[in-house]
């Protein structure tokens, strides 16, 4: 690949790739805090599920405090992600440096987004929450299933992008 071309895409790309993430994550923060009905549906589903297959107490844990943890750590992935936006803005003061931070956060976030939504997407698929989460007659179509395919997927293109090869 052309360095000057790779030089400056790999940067609008990557924050292409961020912005979705971290929209995704974001967008979900008020369900998982605010015990939202389909939050308990679908972390129940998973619990009832962990308890059957594994053990009682674990599947009790999750349903309870599974969608602040997992909450948590998508807050957590999302900082990781808009952390060189944060020192960008600190190094125009002259209060850092910024050489390769950008690369290096999103290597690592991209990590983090992929890890937890593979975890998403193995519930989705091994338990009975199933592709197409369904909860009061209503159907989500898949699409939070989709949206966490896409972020494994996008999370791994990040890591491989900024990874340094020179």
């Amino acid at each position: 690949m052309n360095s000057t071309f790779k030089k400056y895409a790999t940067p609008v790309i990557s924050w292409c790739i961020v912005f979705w993430i971290c929209r995704v994550f974001l967008s979900s923060i008020p369900y998982k805090f605010s015990n939202h009905p389909d939050t308990q549906h679908i972390f129940g589903t998973i619990g009832d599920w962990m308890g059957e297959v594994f053990f009682e107490w674990l599947g009790t844990f999750f349903t309870q405090f599974g969608p602040y943890l997992v909450g948590s750590f998508e807050i957590l992935t999302s900082l990781v992600l808009i952390a060189p936006a944060i020192y960008w803005v600190f190094s125009n003061f002259g209060l850092c440096n910024i050489q390769g931070v950008r690369r290096k956060f999103h290597q690592y976030g991209g990590l983090m987004a992929s890890a937890v939504m593979a975890g998403a997407t193995f519930f989705h698929l091994f338990t009975p929450l199933g592709i197409e989460v369904l909860h009061e007659g209503e159907s989500d179509g898949g699409s939070l299933f989709y949206a966490a395919v896409s972020i494994v997927i996008l999370g791994v293109v990040l890591f491989l992008l900024n990874r340094r090869t020179d």
